[in-house]
C-alpha cells in the first residue's frame, strides 16, 4: 500500500457527491444515527462496485452500451425519486432525536441504492485500482481486495464525519420552519441536478 493510494482515495472520497449529499441531509434532517446509518449504506454500496473491478465484470459496462445506459438510468429514476420525495415533505419533517430501526433501515437501503445503481463508479474503480497493485504481486486479486477494503474503511469513516457534521448544525434548523422548508427544496433541487448529470453522462 502506497502513499499514493492513501492520499488520492482520501480526495476521491472526500469530493462531494450523491453519496455525501445523502448522507449530509440524513445527518440534518433525521439526526446523527441516521446519518451513521446513511454513511453505512452507502459504504456497502460500494461494494458492488468494488468486486465487479476485482473480477473484471465492469469491464462489461464498459464495453456493452445497452448495460451500461439501463444502469444509468434506473439510477437516473431513482435520484428523481428521492428529489420528488424531499420536495413532497418539505416543511413536513419531524426532527425527533430517536429515529426507529425501521427508518434507519430504509435510510441504509436507500444509500446502498443511491451507490450501486451508478454505472460510473464501476468505470471508475476498474481504472483506479489496478494502477496501485505491484507487478510482483504474489496475489493481484488480494492485493486489491486489501486496497478495496481500506477504501471503503475510509469512505465510512468521512462520510459519518461529514453527517456528524451536519447533526450540529439541526439546532438551527429545527429553530427556523423557514429554514428547514428552504435547506428540503434545496437538497430536492440538488438530487434533480445529480439525476440530469448522469443523464448526460456517457461511457
Amino acid at each position: 500500500m502506497s502513499t499514493e493510494f492513501l492520499l488520492t482515495s482520501l480526495v476521491v472520497v472526500l469530493m462531494p457527491g450523491t453519496g455525501v449529499l445523502y448522507t449530509v441531509s440524513a445527518g440534518l434532517f433525521k439526526g446523527r444515527r441516521a446519518s451513521i446509518a446513511a454513511s453505512l449504506g452507502c459504504t456497502m454500496g460500494i461494494v458492488p462496485h468494488l468486486l465487479a473491478s476485482v473480477l473484471g465484470l465492469s469491464a462489461i459496462l464498459h464495453v456493452s452500451s445497452l448495460a451500461f445506459h439501463t444502469v444509468k438510468y434506473v439510477g437516473v429514476a431513482y435520484l428523481l425519486y428521492l428529489a420528488w420525495s424531499m420536495w413532497r415533505e418539505t416543511g413536513a419533517l419531524q426532527l425527533s432525536s430517536k429515529d426507529s430501526t425501521q427508518n434507519l433501515q430504509q435510510i441504509a437501503v436507500r444509500a446502498f441504492l443511491i451507490n450501486i445503481l451508478n454505472p460510473k463508479l464501476s468505470i471508475f474503480f476498474l481504472a483506479f485500482l489496478p494502477q496501485f497493485v505491484s507487478p510482483q504481486a504474489h496475489s493481484p486479486i488480494f492485493q486489491m481486495l486489501v486496497l478495496s477494503s481500506i477504501f471503503m474503511a475510509m469512505t465510512f469513516v468521512i462520510f459519518i464525519l461529514y453527517g456528524l457534521s451536519a447533526n450540529y448544525a439541526r439546532k438551527y434548523v429545527v429553530n427556523s420552519l423557514n429554514v428547514t422548508t428552504w435547506l428540503q427544496k434545496s437538497f430536492a433541487a440538488m438530487f434533480t441536478m445529480l439525476a440530469a448529470k448522469l443523464a448526460v453522462t456517457e461511457q
